[in-house]
């Protein structure tokens, strides 16, 4: 049952608790607020300003558990703060382990400073949950797919168009890649695991990744520098580093250029696409 004076003064609380700058919103001059506005957080939480202040007003329907992941994961909620918020609403918490979606709070504040970079979150199947605004601008919105197509992995051998964003002399390799890293994964999560789901549902749609499943390789790591070719601003040179949270399997990956080099100056002509797209 939902306990809707609890759930109200608790959304409260979290709302008055975090600064503009802790989930990468501009402070501005003339802020009286104490914490985050209504429409500041309802907006984080991508949904209607007067759906969220009717939670706060103790009003409105018993919030489904996708809204109630939406919120907590605007909020920049611990998985303790997400649970008490599910059970608050009258739902039990999604189950905790490596296939959680849930991004942690320290992971978010990172990136949400990342605005002039490139940069993404993705979990262990390579399903992306967060983009920076310039990683949009450089690889498309990848947080659109749906079922198995959220995977990059999936994509990368179901959807040529998925492999247009690399250049030509990197494909064998990732095509290597991604085969090892998912036989890696079905071997550490089982055969009843979404990576087993995953490589069954390849074997039976693709002759290319049957042909290097069954090469049994393992241990390809990505490469530290990528080469990209954006349909825009052309061939890209970027190193790619990596921010890993192991209690939760997911990964920040931030895509930086040599300042001075082509790429970079290629970067910043891409920020000003991106800009322009986002307006």
């Amino acid at each position: 049952m939902i306990d809707r004076t609890g759930l109200a003064e608790f959304l409260r609380s979290r709302r008055q608790a975090l600064q503009p700058e802790d989930v990468g919103l501009p402070r501005g001059q003339r802020r009286r607020t104490n914490g985050l506005r209504r429409e500041e957080v309802a907006a984080l939480c991508h949904m209607s300003a007067d759906y969220y202040s009717r939670l706060e007003r103790e009003r409105g329907p018993q919030p489904s558990q996708r809204m109630l992941a939406s919120i907590a994961q605007g909020l920049h909620m611990s998985l303790d703060e997400r649970d008490h918020l599910f059970r608050l609403a009258g739902h039990n918490p999604p189950v905790r382990g490596t296939s959680n979606e849930h991004i942690s709070p320290g992971l978010l504040r990172v990136l949400d400073r990342l605005d002039d970079t490139p940069a993404e979150i993705s979990n262990e199947l390579g399903e992306t949950l967060r983009q920076s605004p310039m990683g949009v601008a450089l690889t498309g919105d990848t947080t659109r797919y749906t079922g198995p197509a959220r995977s990059a992995g999936y994509r990368w051998f179901t959807d040529p168009g998925s492999r247009e964003i690399y250049a030509p002399e990197e494909h064998a390799f990732l095509t290597r890649m991604y085969a090892a890293g998912l036989r890696e994964l079905v071997t550490l999560r089982g055969p009843e695991s979404r990576a087993a789901h995953l490589a069954e549902l390849l074997l039976s749609r693709s002759e290319e990744f049957r042909r290097v499943w069954s090469d049994h390789e393992i241990g390809v790591r990505p490469h530290e520098v990528k080469h990209f070719v954006h349909p825009e601003v052309g061939a890209l040179e970027l190193n790619c580093q990596r921010l890993v949270d192991p209690g939760q399997a997911h990964h920040l990956m931030v895509y930086t250029a040599v300042p001075g080099s082509e790429s970079y100056e290629k970067l910043q002509v891409l920020s000003v696409i991106g800009t322009q797209t986002l307006h």
